[in-house]
């Protein structure tokens, strides 16, 4: 006991200097290295449980008959993303952008063996395969966005095939503009963790498949009016949320990049709070807003307001105050609110809304960042919100419509009626309760 009390007290004596003294602010270089790579990886994680988020969010969502179908998405996207971004995606956004349009199409590799070296000098920096993890799981975000938006009326094989090319193509391309050192990064674009890059990519995908997909069988009668197709189980899209929520700490935080400083944890803590808040006021704001205009407060709105306050602040969330970030969440869930039910006039069948969060959301929060970052212009941000989206559009309805007219993509009225557990798998999430079976037989 007493040796741990000493040695308790060389630390607590040792972080003291560490603060107290201006000239340590950063710590020396072998450990910048260690809590930068250390922040890669536990950001990776926290951004890899959000797949189990989105996972749990759209099997709430869609009915009963389309759950396994939304689980098998959801594990294969994930894989198919990480895949494809080992294959072409990491280079093609990060290798020898140079202020241009793309990278290398080669396959990702880093050595990491000159740090192991026995003489070897570190100065800052981070493992390589740390980054790599770090920006592979990012791919997986924008993907998901777009299976939630198609579900129940896509089929399994057309819909990962899209998700390749998203994730090996389309995703990197328009990342390496930004994130990749490209021409608007050169221009001063400004998207901190991805409202526009991740988000509003995620988010465009996803309209034009919508779009060129058509609405469910049923969602819309012969005289345009809405047939309400309520979600299967809205506790666990609740828990989708508060996942989505969880991991978006590490979307945020992490995105920093470096953690080898004081200046940096500052940071990295003003964007967890921010982040946090941004979701709390987009809740609130949906629950009051959905209360006046419905005269009921609406649980999937509350969620899909929280969420739109979080993609919301993700383009900024370090330099508002925590008053702004408020703002900017709540505008965000407002946004998102209302264009839930503009989409249905117009007949675009949205299941879980991703458009209008990750879409709107993506827009709204790229638009927000000049308020409170004197480095960014909206002008910059204008044309980066339009460059990134007319590629995205352009990139995948190329791709929607060379699947429709030769695989097809859309599953037959009688397979939805039937389900896509039963259509695609041959299975059913809930066989207990289903086709009139009982969890007694």
């Amino acid at each position: 006991m007493l040796n741990m009390l000493r040695r308790f007290s060389v630390w607590l004596i040792l972080s003291v200097m560490l603060i107290s003294s201006p000239s340590m602010a950063s710590v020396p270089g072998e450990s910048a290295y260690i809590f930068n790579s250390l922040l890669f990886l536990i950001g990776g994680f926290l951004v890899m449980w959000m797949a189990a988020g989105f996972c749990m969010l759209e099997v709430g969502l869609v009915r009963t008959k389309n759950a396994a179908d939304i689980c098998l998405k959801n594990i294969l996207l994930y894989a198919v993303a990480c895949c494809m971004y080992f294959l072409v995606g990491y280079n093609l956004m990060y290798d020898g952008v140079d202020a241009g349009f793309i990278g290398s199409f080669t396959l990702w590799g880093a050595d990491d063996s000159a740090v192991l070296s026995e003489n070897a000098e570190i100065n800052g920096g981070y493992a390589a395969s740390s980054d790599f993890f770090f920006q592979m799981v990012f791919v997986a975000t924008t993907a998901s966005i777009v299976s939630g938006t198609v579900a129940e009326r896509v089929k399994l094989i057309p819909f990962l095939i899209f998700t390749v090319v998203l994730s090996g193509l389309i995703y990197p391309v328009q990342g390496a503009w930004k994130w990749g050192g490209g021409w608007l990064d050169a221009m001063g674009f400004a998207d901190f963790a991805g409202s526009t890059l991740v988000h509003s990519a995620g988010g465009w995908a996803a309209l034009t498949g919508a779009i060129i997909l058509g609405p469910r069988f049923g969602r819309y009668n012969t005289e345009g009016k809405i047939q309400f197709m309520p979600g299967s189980n809205l506790p666990l899209a609740t828990l989708g949320t508060f996942i989505l929520w969880f991991g978006w700490f590490g979307f945020n935080g992490a995105s920093q990049l470096a953690l080898g400083s004081a200046a940096d944890a500052i940071t990295i803590s003003n964007v967890f709070v921010n982040t946090n808040m941004a979701a709390s006021a987009g809740a609130i704001a949906a629950a009051i807003v959905t209360r006046f205009r419905f005269g009921k407060v609406d649980l999937t709105m509350t969620l899909n307001g929280a969420l739109a306050g979080l993609v919301s602040i993700t383009a900024g969330p370090d330099t508002p105050s925590i008053a702004i970030a408020i703002g900017i969440g709540a505008v965000g869930a407002v946004l998102a609110v209302f264009a839930v039910p503009l989409l249905d006039k117009l007949k675009i069948d949205d299941v879980v809304g991703a458009i209008s969060v990750h879409l709107v959301g993506g827009i709204w929060g790229t638009l927000a960042v000049p308020l409170t970052n004197g480095d960014a212009s909206f002008g910059t941000q204008i044309i980066g919100i339009g460059a990134i989206g007319g590629f995205v559009v352009l990139a995948s309805t190329v791709v929607w419509l060379v699947l429709k007219a030769t695989v097809g993509i859309r599953l037959s009225d009688a397979e939805q009626k039937t389900g896509a557990d039963l259509s695609e798998l041959g299975l059913e999430a809930y066989p207990e309760f289903g086709r009139g079976g009982s969890i007694l037989s």
